[in-house]
């Protein structure tokens, strides 16, 4: 009889951790987000569309894409009960050769409803270090010192057809706004990160969130874009960086 006791409490250790073990996986969730790019939300854009003048922008210009590449961070996600989890993960989205268009989260998060999922479009300041991340650095994406430092935020660059009807360059690059570097040992830079809100989102297991991103924004609102104007030599630009954040907070949504 005390050999049957033993062995059945057994069995029920057994079964009880097992049943543990798996609502400890169920509670946990692995987390991917897919980057999607398109053109005024309807045609599909991968590297496979660049070079070609295949987009109209809202001003009017034929314009080809050569490179696209940016960076997303803080991947922050507040729940039901007003908890919040910050991710210091970060990525560089490369379409240009078709890398790291999806990422996963380095860590699990508990599973459930949150009310609000965000990332940061950039780094903000507090990340935004000069030289401190070794990928980044090995991808030539720094801000020259004079510029302050730090990281770009995008290089987007095409060309256009222009006024005359040539072909004409442009760099839609993305940094923190130069105000005043007339002082190298004080240069002093606005935060042009952005934070994207996708909204509520429902977690469990594994889980993909796909993010539309609409490049066609990038050149439309607030800011209608006139590439005749502004299309080079942008990132000492201070007044075209604040116009490209300000238009930057319409690109990224959550795909339906």
């Amino acid at each position: 009889m005390k050999k049957f006791i033993i062995v059945l409490a057994i069995a029920v250790f057994a079964i009880y951790s097992c049943s543990t073990d798996n609502d400890l996986e169920i509670n946990q969730a692995n987390v991917t987000l897919n980057f999607t790019h398109n053109w005024k939300d309807s045609i599909t854009v991968t590297n496979a569309d660049f070079n070609d003048f295949k987009f109209t922008n809202e001003n009017g210009e034929m314009l080809s894409i050569v490179k696209l590449r940016y960076l997303v961070s803080d991947v922050t996600l507040i729940n039901q009960n007003g908890d919040t989890i910050i991710t210091n993960d970060y990525n560089l989205v490369d379409v240009t050769n078709d890398e790291n268009l999806s990422f996963s989260l380095s860590e699990t998060i508990p599973a459930g409803t949150y009310k609000s999922v965000k990332f940061t479009f950039g780094f903000d300041e507090e990340d935004n270090i000069d030289g401190a991340y070794n990928d980044l650095n090995t991808k030539n994406f720094n801000v020259p010192a004079m510029l302050g430092g730090g990281y770009h935020f995008m290089q987007f660059d095409g060309k256009f057809i222009d006024n005359s009807g040539s072909e004409a360059n442009f760099n839609y690059h993305t940094i923190e706004a130069v105000e005043d570097n007339s002082d190298p040992n004080n240069i002093i830079t606005q935060d042009t990160s952005f934070e994207v809100n996708l909204g509520t989102i429902s977690f469990g297991g594994d889980t993909t969130i796909e993010i539309d991103v609409d490049l066609a924004e990038w050149f439309k609102s607030p800011n209608t874009w006139n590439l005749n104007e502004l299309n080079t030599v942008l990132m000492p630009n201070f007044d075209a960086q604040i116009m490209m954040s300000e238009n930057g907070k319409t690109v990224f949504s959550l795909a339906d």
